[in-house]
């Protein structure tokens, strides 16, 4: 992508940042990046991942987690900040991409005790296949690392498989459904020895990674690197709720000992 496409995009995910409770349209979009709408679509997707609604739908939610740990304001208020004007719609789209309700998300501090798996996908298939490969990216730097594999390019809601790494390392999903996926992995990095960073975690804070779309086939065993990152402004927000890294270490001992036992 040539450099003068590339500020248009981000000349309009900063109108997107600057307008969140604002109904903004496709259009709006459009003549903040000087394209026609067509084009402008077409330029985002490909910059992006993901449309110009879907990256806008992101950032709205993206913001409602940081305003429901760090302000007092309810969630209805929450909701027409971000630019919902049902509270109902926008609890239902925060529950299904960010894995908890909002309530629950406040109440826990923006952290998941755990991330659970899409089950529907695979229950049952004959043939399964494997996903492997290597997450690389500055060891010293790195905390636990979440990679799962996802149906669409924002990592939200439940992946069909994933894992936790204790940093950047080897993965392994075994039992993979056959299907279109993404591969998308995230950590968080800076924070001082025993303190989480927190949602609110500076995007220089956060490493991503990205692969995809990945066609998986029955009985087939593929491997797959992923290199971490710093996210950009280009980078779709991960809305899915960081995994509470003391709970997962507390439980990973629990396992050990009772293994050992």
């Amino acid at each position: 992508m040539d450099e003068s496409a590339e500020r248009a995009v981000r000349r309009a995910i900063t109108t997107m940042r600057m307008n969140l409770g604002e109904q903004i349209t496709v259009d709006d979009l459009a003549r903040s990046a000087m394209f026609s709408k067509f084009h402008f679509s077409r330029v985002f997707q490909r910059a992006t991942g993901v449309s110009p609604g879907r990256f806008l739908s992101a950032l709205r939610l993206q913001r409602a987690k940081t305003l429901l740990v760090s302000t007092s304001l309810n969630v209805a208020d929450i909701s027409l900040c971000v630019g919902y004007n049902s509270v109902g719609t926008f609890s239902s789209r925060f529950s299904r991409s960010v894995g908890m309700s909002p309530t629950a998300y406040r109440r826990l501090a923006g952290y998941a005790p755990e991330i659970p798996v899409d089950s529907r996908f695979g229950a049952g298939q004959e043939s399964p296949a494997r996903v492997t490969g290597d997450v690389r990216g500055p060891v010293e730097r790195f905390g636990p690392v979440f990679i799962g594999l996802f149906a669409d390019r924002i990592p939200e809601g439940r992946p069909v498989r994933c894992a936790v790494l204790d940093g950047p390392g080897r993965y392994c999903f075994d039992e993979v459904p056959a299907g279109s996926w993404y591969l998308l992995a995230q950590a968080v990095t800076d924070a001082p020895r025993g303190i989480r960073p927190g949602p609110r975690a500076q995007a220089q804070d956060v490493w991503v990674g990205t692969r995809g779309p990945l066609t998986i086939r029955a009985g087939v065993r593929i491997e797959v690197d992923m290199c971490l990152n710093p996210a950009r402004d280009l980078d779709p927000p991960v809305l899915l709720a960081l995994l509470d890294a003391r709970e997962w270490a507390l439980a990973r001992r629990r396992e050990h000992d009772r293994m050992a036992a």
